[in-house]
């Protein structure tokens, strides 16, 4: 009887999961439509007061995204100060909507990695991930490994996708 043999366990074949490096961090949202009169205007004075009077506590240790849901034309200045704050209790403080603080997260967790550690080494970006991978991430770690890898596929080691072969 024939010895079956696992080539791809037997493969120089490197896998990285880009789901490791999805942000564990609490993230919130500081809506600034909650301090608009009639959520259209700010008023500076009224928006000044009510920052004083919020409980920045709740923040303690959270990311927290600074946003406007409302249609309004909102000041530069106004999305400072409720950065200035946060910036204390928050472990990070960041502008836009959830998804938008979650991926720059990851892409700071990605150009972590240290490229080198994959020279010249064959890497597969797994497919599969049980949380959403943003499209972002796996622009960047292509971007960040094809210097100094032989290869970069994307999928599982049973079923690839080749992206990139050096020549």
């Amino acid at each position: 009887m024939e010895e079956i043999v696992n080539k791809v366990a037997q493969s120089a074949l490197v896998t990285i999961d880009l789901e490791q490096y999805y942000p564990q961090e609490t993230i919130m949202v500081f809506d600034l439509k909650d301090y608009l009169f009639m959520e259209l205007i700010l008023k500076e004075k009224d928006f000044r007061a009510a920052l004083q009077e919020h409980d920045w506590e709740q923040y303690r240790g959270k990311a927290v995204t600074i946003t406007c849901t409302a249609d309004a034309i909102i000041p530069f200045w106004a999305y400072m100060l409720p950065a200035a704050y946060l910036e204390p209790v928050a472990s990070r403080v960041g502008y836009g909507d959830e998804t938008s603080l979650r991926n720059t997260i990851f892409l700071e967790k990605i150009a972590g990695i240290d490229a080198n550690a994959f020279a010249d080494q064959r890497v597969i970006i797994k497919g599969c991930a049980d949380k959403a991978v943003p499209e972002a991430a796996y622009v960047e770690i292509t971007r960040k490994l094809r210097p100094v890898v032989k290869s970069i596929m994307y999928g599982e080691p049973c079923s690839t996708v080749p992206v990139y072969k050096k020549k």
